[in-house]
């Protein structure tokens, strides 16, 4: 389980290479507090800067356990993942990760680049629209209903599930 003190140490090496929050921690930092216990850390990161961001990762002790690239990648330090997910940025700040080997891309629009909090800590992470836009066309699981229930009571969003 990664715990908030873990996903601020880790935020904190990576910060200037440039990372936001997503998945599971990144409500949880739209949200301001935490509402479960998370499995992983889901990390987005600008391709240009893997290298500074692996070294940066590699420094606190993490290490490669799975390349699915261009997609997503994980590392782990024996007690938790972090799984990262490289973006190709545009000049007018949107994004694009790929989203499988065949082309397909999962787009970002500049505006989805935001700030929540962990532990009170200001964060960056990805907005509520992007996450509700994530959490579409697959069958969800509990821990996903919950996270759509928080966001739908929280900001007012409708979600698809």
């Amino acid at each position: 389980m990664t715990d908030a003190a873990t996903v601020l140490r880790v935020l904190d090496a990576v910060r200037p290479a440039g990372v936001w929050l997503a998945g599971g921690w990144g409500i949880d930092a739209l949200l301001g507090h935490r509402t479960r216990d998370h499995r992983d850390l889901d990390l987005l990161h600008c391709s240009d800067a893997e290298d500074a961001v692996l070294e940066a990762l590699t420094a606190l002790g993490y290490r490669e356990t799975l390349d699915l690239r261009p997609v997503r990648f994980v590392l782990s330090d024996g007690s938790g993942e972090l799984d990262l997910h490289p973006l190709v940025f545009a000049e007018d700040g949107s994004a694009v990760q790929a989203a499988d080997d065949h082309g397909g891309t999962f787009h970002y629009p500049a505006d989805c680049f935001v700030t929540g909090r962990v532990l009170g800590v200001p964060v960056p992470c990805i907005s509520v629209a992007q996450q509700v836009f994530f959490h579409q066309g697959y069958e969800p699981r509990p821990h996903d209903l919950a996270d759509m229930r928080h966001l739908r009571e929280a900001f007012g969003v409708e979600t698809h599930f």
